[in-house]
């Protein structure tokens, strides 16, 4: 141990639906709670050698546990994150994920390899290229794009960025959302968004770069037969769709399907299966900053509570790759989409969920009427607070620096 000098306090910090801070203990702890989920469940058979674009946080990470915990393969992650600086930035959680996650793995006798850096630039394709060259058996066999992100560099013109953006296509929207930062609702006006702007969110968040994944690896021989690749997507009741699946987010998500076709005429020479599954509410960095989407996620939460059908990612995850990528229980929709999120658009969980959506108020919906308690414990997790067994108030600067992806 350091100097106490170097002793941080741990403390939960919010702006707005955004947290500030991180606890690295409750990170590793949240890591091998899923860990754990994945082992108990037993092992399957699919992938040997995966990649899993976007994997250090909620469902790319969650699929990450899965495939090497559950399937026993190899990994390699992509993903942006920030390593610890002083005292007031002790880095993001998913630095810590990755990390916790690698040593996990390496214990378990499996690669855990972690790239850090801009998953959209040439440069990380060609990196990631290499080391399966060199260090990764020559080929992968599997392939997740979970990224979610506010920008995107046109690879064709380096000086022009794209932003993604959450709008709504043709309509104002207004609604309810909910504050964590200060445990209250307040109504939100969702604007339509330009034509450029929903041009720039298919670029970011549609299926462009999947593509170019998916067409370098391909040119670099590294994709071994039957090789399978994997998008999520979500669609939600009709009641999320004016904000979501009929807004920019929704657009974007056609746009990957789009890409979804593309790329398997590319595969089909291998034996290839490009999927899209579309997946289920859940808490995630994302989807707390989504317009008047808490709100739905308290009342569905609450539901499903009662009808044992609420799934955290790690557990929705473990089940469509389990059960549907690598199973015989394929559940898929007349598009060829695979369906996990079936049991949240259950008719008779929405009718209740409508219903309930009806009766949130300002003074009852931080109460036991709704799934609030669960939505804001999921999201505190995200980032390694309250959770059991890492209630810790310090932190060593020091040891924490130490610490390498």
């Amino acid at each position: 141990m350091s100097d106490t000098d170097t002793l941080v306090k741990i403390t939960e910090k919010l702006k707005g639906n955004v947290a500030r801070s991180v606890n690295p203990e409750g990170c590793r702890q949240e890591i091998l709670n899923q860990i754990a989920y994945v082992q108990g469940k037993g092992h399957y058979e699919g992938a040997k050698k995966a990649l899993i674009i976007g994997g250090s946080s909620s469902y790319g990470l969650a699929s990450r546990i899965t495939t090497a915990f559950g399937q026993g393969a190899d990994t390699i992650g992509v993903s942006f994150e920030r390593p610890p600086r002083d005292e007031k930035m002790l880095g993001t959680a998913g630095w810590y994920n990755n990390i916790y996650f690698r040593q996990e793995a390496e214990k378990a006798g499996l690669i855990g390899k972690n790239f850090i850096g801009d998953a959209f630039s040439q440069d990380m394709k060609d990196q990631v290229i290499q080391y399966i060259k060199d260090s990764f058996g020559g080929k992968i066999d599997l392939l997740v794009y979970s990224v979610a992100a506010p920008k995107r560099a046109n690879p064709d013109n380096p000086d022009e960025t794209w932003r993604s953006s959450i709008g709504t296509v043709g309509k104002t929207v207004t609604g309810e959302n909910i504050n964590l930062e200060e445990n209250k609702l307040f109504e939100q006006t969702v604007e339509p968004a330009t034509e450029e702007e929903i041009e720039a969110t298919k670029h970011v968040m549609g299926g462009e770069d999947w593509e170019i994944w998916i067409n370098e690896l391909k040119q670099a021989g590294v994709l071994a037969d039957g090789f399978k690749t994997i998008l999520y997507s979500y669609i939600g009741p009709k009641s999320t769709y004016d904000f979501y699946h009929e807004g920019t987010l929704g657009a974007a998500k056609d746009a990957a399907e789009e890409s979804s076709h593309k790329i398997q005429e590319k595969i089909n020479d291998i034996d290839g299966e490009a999927l899209i599954s579309v997946s289920r509410a859940v808490t995630t960095k994302a989807s707390v900053v989504i317009p008047i989407f808490p709100m739905y996620c308290i009342a569905l939460y609450k539901i499903e509570e009662e009808t044992g059908t609420h799934e955290t990612p790690i557990m929705h995850k473990d089940r469509l790759f389990r059960d549907m990528v690598y199973g015989n229980r394929r559940e898929v929709d007349d598009r060829g989409r695979l369906r996990p999120d079936a049991w949240e658009q259950r008719s008779d969980i929405q009718e209740k969920v409508s219903e309930l959506m009806t009766k949130i108020t300002p003074e009852n919906f931080n109460s036991d009427l709704t799934g609030y308690a669960e939505f804001r414990r999921e999201f505190m997790q995200l980032n390694g607070f309250e959770v059991p067994g890492a209630d810790i108030d310090t932190v060593d600067l020091d040891e924490l620096m130490k610490l390498k992806p």
